[in-house]
């Protein structure tokens, strides 16, 4: 079946009663018919009928062996923490989530878990940077939020080489148009909150794993330390996920067109989007996938972080949020936003530079957000003016 086709005939029509709804199963208990004889089912924390729904789901579509909800995002990259032991290190990309980057500095670092950052994109870094210590090797490719793609394949082969898991956060491509596990990845990790829900209506996170010996560990992680998410909030995600292909394709012929407008436009710097020829992984990201997505980033010339700020607050149509993935289109500026919990040196490092801005591109007409994007750039005109006749 065509992708399209397979997202949707993934989710089951209830056993039960042939309902073409997953039932939402609002209980936190069920009846045992004798102590440890039960339908499958004890305590929601342990497992629940709605979530093992889209757990399968998540699995189905990733191609790995089993998934895992958790209540965020971050609760799942926790939960993929929670395999390492003091004494042990993690290379990450250096382009990543300011909420990993807070975790893994902020609460890891504590246990003496160290993390060494790389642009992941030059294989000859992360060769560099892995030791007999590493255990993990992180990856997000695209990366939040310069876009940056690092090649899944070839560090797959120098994660194992060194006996160390392969972590590829798959937020932003998602399982419609990104499959990590087809390319060697051990465990894939989510914000669904993004795009596998793509509403901005409920929290969620998600690990797919490729064995069952990591399913065991996964399985064991979530239920002793409790993360889990809740049956209303698993239908939302399934029920999201219905559109997932039908949103992908719409977003990422938005933001190709975006992208080659802001590419054109006299302020802007740099415009980050794989879907561009000019794109430095341009090549690759065509060969991991099926579309390029709806992130862009881009600097303005200036590099001016009033400037910026003055930019992200004025849209009618992109809504000023950290998040992304949404229907509906949003802007952000991430070092006073989604990364501002990263050092100066770090955000130096990633890429992340005053007057960056990051878009999430949603399925409203194209030619509408690019009318408004034109507007924003008029009234930062104005502004500069502004600015230098107060200074003059």
């Amino acid at each position: 079946m065509r992708e399209e086709t397979r997202i949707l005939q993934a989710i089951p029509v209830d056993e039960l009663t042939g309902a073409v709804s997953t039932p939402i199963y609002q209980t936190a208990t069920f009846v045992h018919e004798m102590p440890g004889v039960t339908k499958g089912f004890d305590y929601s924390r342990t497992n629940n009928p709605t979530r093992l729904v889209l757990e399968n789901l998540l699995a189905e579509l990733e191609g790995g062996h089993s998934g895992y909800a958790f209540a965020s995002g971050v609760a799942a990259i926790d939960a993929v923490m929670k395999l390492l032991r003091s004494g042990d290190e993690i290379v990450a990309v250096d382009d990543i989530y300011g909420g990993t980057f807070r975790l893994f500095n902020q609460i890891y670092d504590r246990f003496n878990i160290s993390v060494n950052y790389v642009d992941t994109t030059d294989l000859e870094n992360v060769r560099a940077a892995v030791t007999s210590k590493t255990k993990i090797v992180w990856l997000e490719t695209p990366t939040n939020p310069t876009l940056r793609i690092s090649d899944i394949s070839a560090i797959a082969e120098i994660a194992h080489a060194a006996g160390a898991l392969l972590v590829v956060d798959n937020t932003f491509a998602s399982p419609a148009l990104q499959k990590p596990i087809q390319f060697g990845a051990d465990i894939i990790v989510h914000s669904a909150t993004k795009y596998l829900a793509g509403h901005c209506d409920v929290i969620a996170g998600a690990v797919v794993v490729n064995s069952e010996a990591l399913g065991s560990q996964f399985k064991f992680i979530q239920n002793a330390t409790g993360g889990v998410l809740g049956p209303f909030d698993s239908w939302l995600v399934i029920r999201g996920i219905e559109t997932l292909a039908l949103r992908t394709e719409r977003i990422s012929e938005n933001a190709l067109k975006l992208a080659r407008f802001l590419e054109q436009h006299e302020v802007v710097g740099q415009v980050n989007y794989p879907g561009l020829e000019a794109h430095p992984n341009h090549e690759l990201a065509k060969k991991q996938q099926r579309s390029f997505g709806g992130v862009i980033s881009f600097t303005l010339k200036s590099d001016s972080v009033h400037d910026a700020i003055h930019f992200v607050s004025n849209s009618n149509l992109f809504n000023l949020t950290d998040s992304v993935g949404g229907v509906k289109s949003s802007i952000s500026h991430p070092v006073s936003m989604s990364h501002k919990s990263m050092t100066d040196e770090a955000r130096a490092k990633a890429g992340i530079t005053d007057s960056l801005i990051r878009l999430s591109v949603g399925i409203e007409h194209a030619d509408d957000l690019i009318e408004d994007l034109k507007t924003l750039f008029d009234k930062l005109e104005k502004f500069a003016v502004t600015v230098k006749f107060q200074n003059a």
